[in-house]
């Protein structure tokens, strides 16, 4: 570990311009030398298992928490994104804000190796014009990100012939939109699935998604991969005594990694429910296949129940993205006398197009059980978001659940 901070101080560069503050343009080895002799702890009084740095969760499903990750942890989740990613010492690499969030890990990790990294706070055009400018190869774009930059006027007209591979993650992508992007990047893709708790721990690799379009295993394209080098990974029955690596009709992720935080800042009550026995729950649904391809159903809170049929939001948010006018969406349960709950749907329809609630939800009715398609839809300029980009459904769906309680 010691070797490799000295490698990162070493080679740690910035493009410090800025694109969206003009305060923004300090030096980061002017900020160094100009620290205080006795600000930085001596190397020897550190070891691997101590703390390093906090990352904030998004807060998707409840107040946000402080992750604890020691030296080791994000070493190894390092060492995770590098092989993943497949980094090389001739990328520049864009970090699109995020900065006390998993991202700034990933940007860390192109830092060690040598790489450039350009700092912006996340705007679709900008980021276009970033790629343009500073021949960026790598970033991560939130799901919404990649939706928004596809969308912004003129895409087309950018060069973004430097960019080698980009990564994308922080909820589900449909399956239409993966095979836009596919189309509309002139790069390889990866997919990422992971939390702050345990950063990036499964992925669908570049070849995975190039052999999805030739025809090869297409259905892959809604998968977030297989586990990563330093991951195990098991979708088990939250009731289940023993974590066999078997398949399942559906479960919860589990992780057992090195990469694994140490904890909650200050909440051992919470770290005792998400880390038991050596693994990590992730609170996330889903189902894999005999290759070992995970296919993310559901965060347990987002799943609904309606007249006793479980029904996984991210199915009918892929189903509405079949429409050629939708940008984004969010799929949430609201009360229902009869059934319990009610699907409702609220949409971001692309500049300049247009669309009504009945042909959303006969869209979405081509592609689903007739209990699982939409009763209504709302539409509206912009989700909520978290500062992280991912979809805050508890803002959209907790205003109908005032007077109510819900099952789930």
């Amino acid at each position: 570990m010691q070797r490799w901070w000295k490698a990162l101080r070493r080679k740690q560069v910035f493009r410090t311009r800025s694109f969206s503050h003009p305060i923004a343009n300090g030096d980061y080895e002017q900020l160094i030398s100009g620290a205080a002799a006795g600000a930085v702890i001596g190397e020897d009084e550190v070891t691997g298992s101590d703390p390093a740095l906090i990352l904030y969760t998004g807060g998707t499903t409840g107040e946000s928490k402080g992750a604890l990750h020691s030296h080791h942890s994000l070493y190894m989740g390092m060492l995770n994104q590098s092989i993943a990613e497949r980094i090389v010492p001739t990328d520049v690499y864009m970090l699109t804000g995020q900065m006390f969030h998993i991202p700034v890990a990933l940007a860390m990790n192109y830092m060690a190796h040598g790489c450039p990294v350009v700092l912006i706070n996340f705007d679709a055009q900008l980021a276009l014009e970033v790629i343009e400018q500073e021949k960026v190869s790598a970033f991560l774009g939130i799901t919404t990100m990649i939706n928004w930059m596809m969308a912004v006027e003129g895409f087309e007209n950018y060069d973004l012939s430097s960019l080698r591979n980009f990564q994308y993650g922080g909820g589900p992508m449909p399956r239409s939109v993966v095979e836009a992007a596919l189309e509309a990047f002139p790069c390889t893709m990866i997919q990422g699935y992971g939390q702050t708790e345990g950063m990036t721990m499964i992925f669908l690799s570049q070849e995975d998604h190039q052999r999805a379009v030739t025809g090869d295993h297409p259905e892959r394209l809604a998968s977030c991969g297989r586990e990563g080098f330093v991951s195990e990974i098991r979708v088990v029955d939250p009731r289940a005594s023993q974590y066999r690596k078997m398949a399942t009709l559906s479960g919860e992720i589990i992780v057992r990694s090195e990469a694994n935080m140490l904890g909650y800042w200050r909440r051992p009550d919470l770290t005792e429910k998400t880390l038991r026995d050596g693994w990590m729950w992730t609170g996330d649904i889903a189902v894999w296949d005999e290759q070992g391809y995970v296919f993310i159903v559901d965060r347990a809170k987002d799943m609904i129940i309606s007249g006793g049929e479980n029904i996984y939001s991210t199915q009918v948010e892929a189903a509405i993205h079949q429409h050629s006018a939708v940008l984004e969406s969010a799929v949430f349960g609201v009360p229902d006398e009869v059934w319990g709950e009610a699907v409702k749907a609220v949409v971001v329809l692309k500049p300049g197009q247009a669309a009504t609630e009945a042909e959303i939800i006969a869209e979405a009715s081509k592609h689903l059980a007739s209990y699982q398609k939409p009763k209504s839809v709302d539409f509206v300029d912009a989700l909520p978001k978290a500062p992280t980009g991912k979809i805050l459904k508890r803002e959209l769906r907790d205003p109908y659940w005032k007077t109510e309680s819900r099952k789930v």
